[in-house]
Order: C-alpha cells, then sequence, then structure tokens
C-alpha cells in the first residue's frame, strides 16, 4: 500500500482544531493516519502577497492510501471544500491547507499535481515538521533525506 506525506496547515479560527479536523475527515475517507506531527507556529510564507495575514499552525502526517496521486489530491480538496476553504487568491488566508509532500518515491508531473511538491525543499514549515515523522523519506529528485534538506536550509 502506498504511503504518502500530507502538509497541513491553517491560518484562521481554531488552527489546531482544523488542522486536528482535517485529519479526522481524512480517515473517514479510508485514508490511513501512520504518523502525525506536533503542530508548528510559522510565519506566512509567500512575500508581499502574505502581508498582515495571522501565523499559521503547521503539521505533517505519514498516511497509507490505496488511492492513487490525483485521486488522493481531489479527496485532499473535498476536505478543504468541506471545511469552508475558499481560494481567493494565492497564498491567501485559509481555514485548512492540505498538500501532497511526497507520494512513495514517485515524480509526478501532471497539470494540477506535482509531486513531490515542488518548492517543499525551500519550505522550513514544510520540512521541520515532516522532519519529526520522516527524517528518513526521500525527496525522489534531490535524492536528499527530509533531514538533509532541513539541514541544509538551516545553513
Amino acid at each position: 500500500m502506498p504511503t504518502a506525506c500530507i502538509g497541513i496547515g491553517s491560518n484562521l479560527g481554531d488552527r489546531l482544531q482544523n488542522c486536528r479536523k482535517a485529519l479526522k475527515l481524512l480517515e473517514q475517507r479510508g485514508i490511513r493516519i501512520k504518523a502525525v506531527s506536533g503542530a508548528h507556529v510559522t510565519k506566512p510564507w509567500g512575500g508581499r502577497e502574505v502581508a498582515g495575514q495571522p501565523d499559521f499552525i503547521n503539521m505533517a502526517a505519514v498516511v497509507e492510501t490505496d488511492l492513487a496521486p490525483m485521486k488522493l489530491l481531489q479527496t485532499l480538496f473535498q476536505v478543504e471544500n468541506e471545511m469552508g476553504r475558499v481560494r481567493v487568491r494565492k497564498w491567501g488566508p485559509r481555514i485548512i491547507d492540505l498538500d501532497i509532500l511526497l507520494y512513495g518515491g514517485e515524480i509526478i508531473d501532471q497539470p494540477g499535481l506535482k509531486v513531490p511538491h515542488p518548492l517543499m525543499h525551500e519550505r522550513e514549515f514544510v520540512l521541520m515538521p515532516l522532519a519529526e515523522i520522516a527524517p528518513e523519506a526521500v525527496h525522489p529528485v534531490f535524492k536528499k533525506t527530509v533531514r538533509q534538506l532541513l539541514e541544509e536550509l538551516s545553513v
């Protein structure tokens, strides 16, 4: 059964509760949660587009799923929609944000789906929680572990 790594974030409302609710909704859809990181409070990322936004709670989860990558992405979008996410602008505030970071060792480049997540190696708020639960997971493009990518960001 494929293992995937999911990024979870929220900066509106009860941020921690939003992240926990998203995990429950994923489980209700048959996605098995194998590990969940702690919650990390982080500043919004994205330059001028994020000015004035509240801080995020960011987490990561390792999951097992029978869903193919595109179907998994559709399921993440369903959960976001059910929780009331509204996409007004890129990098805008959001009640919940769910991203496929890794899907096994696959490299996927399709319209609407890029795996590994194309910016994960640049984002400490993604790598820090992921390193807690999957430090030896390998980025299939860079051939480096999550731990190594996080260490390189800190240099």
